[in-house]
């Protein structure tokens, strides 16, 4: 029962076939950031409230719309368009869809929506309960809406690999295998090293190589596939 408390690792496979592991954010940081938003929400209504008082019934209808408005709809879109909030920003998550993907429209509403459930019977108990028992911390919104709350990488990003060589595949490649390469290329220069020779690895058939010179290797072929000869 103490498991599913601690952060842990989600493995998805890309639509290119490129193995990630998401580190899934546990119940604690979770309701850290959902805290910070709070905060950020109840502070703008209380800025706001002071001019809107003086404009009278107006202003009560406008204060009305504008708190439905950060209630509801500021996760929605703050999520379907940049993946978190200012709370999730501030404890380093993110909204991802269950394949590593970027969230949607659809399943940001959806997510957001079922907190009426997650709430009942009081303070999020049945999300609570729901993280506890998921492997991956999601609450009953996470789950109907194929979505996860993971840690975002570091901030700091690594310059993009500049590999000149080009290498031919000692072998005819599937489409499939292609479209791996070519992510790998892709992806591989924002993660350490030790990652990128770990995903290298399994490409070792092909590579011949292990380690760096088979990250090398990849990045070539990857090259000659986008006709860089």
């Amino acid at each position: 029962m103490a498991a599913p408390m601690l952060d842990t690792y989600r493995e998805v496979v890309t639509p290119e076939g490129v193995p990630l592991q998401l580190p899934a954010a546990g119940p604690m940081p979770r309701a850290l950031a959902w805290l910070v938003d709070l905060a950020v929400r109840f502070g703008a209504l209380t800025a706001l409230s002071i001019p809107l008082a003086l404009l009278d019934e107006f202003g009560r209808g406008l204060y009305m719309a504008l708190m439905f408005l950060l209630m509801w709809a500021y996760p929605i879109v703050c999520e379907a368009l940049w993946g978190r909030t200012l709370g999730k920003r501030v404890l380093g998550l993110r909204v991802l869809a269950q394949d590593g993907a970027p969230v949607g429209w659809m399943a940001s509403i959806t997510r957001n929506l079922l907190r009426t459930v997650d709430m009942l019977p009081f303070g999020y108990a049945l999300g609570l309960i729901s993280s506890l028992f998921d492997p991956h911390g999601r609450r009953l919104g996470d789950l109907v809406a194929g979505t996860m709350v993971v840690h975002s990488p570091p901030h700091y990003l690594p310059p993009l690999a500049t590999i000149d060589s080009v290498l031919a595949p000692p072998q005819p490649l599937r489409p499939e295998e292609q479209a791996a390469v070519m992510a790998f290329a892709e992806r591989a220069p924002r993660l350490s090293p030790a990652r990128q020779q770990e995903l290298a690895s399994i490409a070792e058939p092909l590579t011949s190589a292990s380690g760096q010179v088979g990250v090398l290797r990849l990045y070539a072929m990857a090259n000659w596939l986008l006709g860089r000869r």
